[in-house]
């Protein structure tokens, strides 16, 4: 038993010692580096957005007298008519409003009417791939409903542009 005494107080000694040295010492034992300088405040500019430049579908050319008029090479879906992609878009927003699906309820209900300005880009079938607003209608609740409406296109014709500005009208009867 004496045996281990013997080494036990030293080793409690030395602990001790150790524990209490940076109590004792104060900063002698660590030393500390300098405080790293405070970085400058972070500064901000606001800048206005470049100008959207508008899309400008181009007319399909005229033949000119000399030349015999020709049809187009791409087959087309409804018609020979260069307006066959706008009158399926006509139609298929009719028949989203007899689905219920076009002008929302709560629009009608609160007499919220507007034309919301759409810009859409189609793949090569003929279906909506991005819509975003262009400029709204002043109504969220119709912004909204117009993107729905644009992103459910579905198989435009070919002739169809493969982006355009697309308007979408609200009106009550």
């Amino acid at each position: 038993m004496l045996r281990t005494h013997r080494f036990l107080l030293p080793a409690f000694c030395v602990s001790l010692l150790i524990h209490a040295a940076p109590f004792l010492a104060g900063n002698w034992l660590a030393s500390e580096a300098p405080p790293a300088p405070r970085p400058p405040p972070l500064q901000a500019q606001l800048q206005a957005l470049p100008p959207v430049p508008e899309l400008i579908v181009p007319e399909p050319p005229k033949p000119s007298p000399a030349q015999p008029a020709t049809r187009p090479t791409t087959p087309e879906k409804h018609g020979a008519t260069s307006s066959a992609w706008t009158q399926t878009i006509r139609e298929q927003f009719a028949r989203q409003q007899q689905a219920g699906l076009f002008y929302p309820a709560e629009a009608i209900r609160l007499g919220l009417e507007g034309e919301a300005l759409v810009f859409m880009m189609l793949d090569a079938n003929g279906n909506v791939v991005a819509a975003r607003i262009e400029a709204g209608s002043g109504h969220d609740l119709l912004d909204q409903a117009a993107l729905e409406a644009v992103r459910r296109l579905r198989a435009l014709p070919a002739d169809a542009p493969l982006e355009v500005l697309l308007p979408v009208r609200f009106r009550l009867n």
